[in-house]
């Protein structure tokens, strides 16, 4: 079993046993997140949902990124992430956003990835450098995602039910 295999088992089976719900917005990795989430045990009851949004102008329109921002940024990262976890109402969500490669775009090298995060508690980010094929750097991408959002999944204590009927019984 690869470490993302067991990060998505182990999120699938926080989030069924404390009623979370979880999202992803995404740009770099064009859906394979959302993918990738979705396959996970009983996603149905815990996955709220992805957002692809590959255009800043989408970005800003449809997730309230601030005009202007650097789409390969930690402030991009966090806003989609925050935004993203309102939109759904979710407990969790992880975005992702970069340059894939194969070469450099805005100034960033191929392989600059961030990683927003977003939980009722805080909103963060976490910097990638990657390196290797484009398919390469978006395969490490949804691997480390996956992993985020286990992480901040397990970090969520249950406080009993949020929403009516999105609690395992």
């Amino acid at each position: 079993m690869t470490d993302d295999q067991s990060a998505l088992e182990r999120l699938s089976q926080v989030a069924e046993e404390r009623g979370l719900r979880i999202c992803v917005v995404e740009s770099l990795t064009s859906g394979r997140l959302a993918s990738t989430v979705g396959a996970g045990e009983g996603a149905g009851n815990w996955f709220a949902g992805g957002v692809v949004a590959y255009l800043t102008d989408v970005k800003e329109r449809l997730l309230g990124l601030t005009p202007g921002t650097d789409p390969c940024s930690p402030e991009c990262a966090e806003q989609l992430a925050e935004n993203g976890r309102r939109l759904f109402d979710a407990d969790v969500c992880v975005s992702t956003t970069g340059v894939g490669g194969p070469g450099p775009e805005g100034g960033h090298e191929p392989g600059t990835v961030y990683l927003g995060w977003a939980t009722a508690e805080g909103v963060g980010h976490r910097m990638l450098a990657l390196t290797g094929e484009p398919t390469e750097v978006l395969d490490e991408t949804v691997d480390a995602a996956t992993r985020l959002l286990e992480f901040h999944a397990e970090a969520i204590r249950p406080a009993g039910p949020r929403r009516g009927g999105a609690a395992a019984g």
